[in-house]
């Protein structure tokens, strides 16, 4: 894997370096080949948090995993534990499905073996909701999503007609998320 490591708001020595090399280096054993794509990898201090910020692209998969504490080497065992996590319910999703239709999986190894996936890890819709998307603006979706107390909030853009995802960021900004 091919590391691209930026810092914001803190200095990248060799040691911060090396030990993300080292902790994400130990994910390559889940595939048959290492991958050849960019792990992007942001470390940042905001008010005396360390934060650590990996995606990592794959053919037809993203992962990603974030996370925050008082100490920088905490926080890049924290994510690479959240990343194999996401590795192994992956690979244990692919190997179930290709059981059932008999073919092969040949992105994940079949070295790593495959954990049982947690009775609270099941992917199982547990409630659906229907409603009617109202045209609105973006603020005004802000404002609808602040009123209902959610995180997110889906809408019909009046100015785009598409519909977009107004969401709370962890920096309490706000984000939205538009059709390709």
């Amino acid at each position: 894997m091919n590391y691209k490591v930026r810092g914001q708001h803190i200095e990248v020595t060799d040691a911060l370096l090396d030990y993300v090399e080292k902790k994400l280096g130990r994910l390559e054993r889940y595939f048959e080949a290492p991958p050849t794509s960019d792990v992007n990898v942001t470390l940042s201090v905001i008010r005396d948090q360390h934060s650590v910020e990996v995606t990592i692209p794959l053919p037809g998969l993203l992962l990603r995993a974030e996370d925050r504490s008082k100490d920088m080497y905490a926080s890049i065992d924290s994510v690479t534990d959240k990343l194999e996590r996401q590795i192994r319910k992956h690979k244990t999703k692919v190997n179930r499905k290709f059981r059932q239709t008999g073919t092969e999986a040949h992105l994940f190894s079949d070295a790593a073996t495959p954990v049982p996936v947690d009775e609270e890890d099941q992917l199982e819709v547990v409630r659906t909701k229907r409603f009617t998307l109202k045209p609105m603006d973006v603020e005004e979706a802000i404002l609808q999503m602040n009123m209902i107390g959610h995180s997110f909030f889906v809408f019909s853009n009046s100015e785009t007609k598409e519909v977009n995802v107004v969401y709370r960021r962890n920096d309490g900004r706000y984000g939205l998320i538009e059709q390709g």
